[in-house]
């Protein structure tokens, strides 16, 4: 991938003379970079205020930087910097020797076999948010899909790494990691921030949101301090987890840290995910008769198990092309510790190098009619034939999301859970809007009606 460093700068436009391209990135991010990429091909070189950015496309480029090379690639950028002030350094935010040590803590916690201990807990929780809709499917009422979600997903995240059904917090919980993450995503989009310092009503609002969530995590830290159990949940496995090259733990805060992580990750998310899902299923029936079909088959009218995640082929399908269509984490970003060159043009050290996965999900060397809902797109030879780099909604590389399997095992048993009992139908003329924020979320919730298969 590398050249002579004489190589020439990367094409793109110039935008304003001051601000350059942040107006189009504040007004519609997708759209910005779905116009640069039709524009200027799979890499692009713009202004963002007085911080030179460049767009990356191509999955050869993205292995490049989070694969390859990705020792060069750090994350000081503007978006890590200001999520930190949510996330401290956590796995998401951290970088060099501070993460390859957290990542070497925690990365026995999410073996396989230990993830699959908490299968029972997201079915029971699944089973918990469905008894409640058997009214709603009697009476034919609109509810937000997007709102049951992130309940759900909450009470599976407070039960997994706490122990604690966090149901009856969910609202101020949700609501909470809600505010802290609109603000933080405002102050990423702006030219000029006003000091968190200042007693500004958006100030108090970010500080008021996270006194609330530090005061439940650090509470369930004590609690778990306290206790012997080293196999409870994800939060008892941290906290009784050493470095293999040091012997040491994780401090209080770096607890913390790697909780609140977890929370944003392990909750809206996967949340996320399942929303659009259900707003896919619904707008592609065939695709939904055939899910169907396969839990029918599969479950022949007993609620699913962790033994039943391997026959789950279609289910697992639906949820890939879905992440693929609408990647929960569309958008992140690196930057070269030392001047690179990426397929002979420069990317001098501090740039914001972009990568989007809703973005590359759609190129068209890799994805033919990308805008079509196909899960059969991830039959296992055609993932074989594609390039490793073509679909990564877990980013990928070394730093690849290190709750991938567990993501997948709760998105695969709560789809099917779901879709066995309810089939899942939009509301007829509400608005499904992208809200581009860290995550994609429906911008106006997501109104739909259960009916009872």
């Amino acid at each position: 991938m590398s050249a002579p460093r004489s190589a020439p700068p990367a094409p793109g436009p110039r935008g304003n003379w001051l601000l350059g391209m942040l107006p189009q990135f504040r007004a519609d991010p997708i759209q910005l970079f779905s116009d640069l990429a039709t524009d200027y091909g799979d890499i692009v070189a713009f202004p963002l205020f007085n911080r030179p950015c460049m767009l990356l496309r191509h999955p050869d480029q993205i292995a490049w930087v989070l694969k390859e090379n990705h020792r060069n690639y750090g994350k000081n950028t503007r978006g890590i910097q200001k999520l930190k002030s949510i996330l401290g350094e956590g796995l998401l935010t951290a970088d060099g020797p501070h993460w390859r040590r957290q990542r070497r803590i925690a990365g026995p916690t999410f073996r396989p076999k230990r993830i699959g201990g908490f299968a029972d807990t997201m079915l029971q929780a699944g089973e918990g948010m469905l008894e409640g809709w058997e009214g709603l499917a009697s009476s034919g009422e609109e509810f937000d899909v997007n709102e049951a979600m992130m309940t759900v997903t909450l009470r599976i995240a407070g039960e997994t790494l706490f122990s604690t059904d966090v149901t009856d917090e969910a609202k101020e919980l949700s609501q909470a990691l809600s505010t802290a993450m609109q603000i933080t995503n405002k102050r990423v989009g702006r030219a000029l921030d006003m000091p968190a310092s200042w007693p500004t009503a958006e100030n108090r609002a970010f500080r008021s949101a996270m006194r609330t969530l530090d005061e439940i995590v650090a509470g369930m830290i004590a609690e778990r301090r306290a206790s012997d159990d080293s196999e409870a949940d994800l939060l008892a496995m941290l906290i009784h987890a050493r470095d293999e090259e040091t012997g040491e733990g994780m401090s209080d805060e770096q607890l913390r840290d790697e909780v609140m992580t977890l929370l944003l990750a392990g909750h809206e998310t996967t949340a996320n995910a399942l929303t659009w899902t259900w707003h896919l299923l619904a707008a592609n029936p065939q695709c939904r008769a055939k899910l169907e079909a396969e839990l029918d088959r599969v479950l022949g009218g007993r609620p699913p198990t962790l033994e039943d995640y391997p026959a789950l082929e279609y289910t697992g399908r639906v949820i890939d092309e879905s992440m693929r269509l609408l990647p929960p984490g569309w958008l992140f970003g690196r930057a070269p510790i030392e001047d690179d060159v990426i397929d002979g043009f420069s990317v001098p050290a501090g740039t914001l190098v972009m990568i989007s996965s809703y973005i590359t999900h759609r190129h068209t060397d890799f994805w033919p009619d990308p805008e079509r809902f196909d899960p059969d797109r991830f039959l296992p030879a055609a993932c074989e034939a594609r390039h490793p780099f073509a679909y990564f909604p877990f980013s990928g590389g070394p730093r690849g999301c290190i709750g991938r399997g567990f993501a997948l095992l709760e998105l695969r048993l709560l789809v099917a859970q779901i879709a066995q009992r309810f089939r899942l139908e939009a509301v007829p003329g509400h608005p499904v809007e992208l809200e581009k924020l860290v995550t994609l979320r429906p911008l106006h919730g997501l109104l739909m009606t259960a009916h009872a298969r």
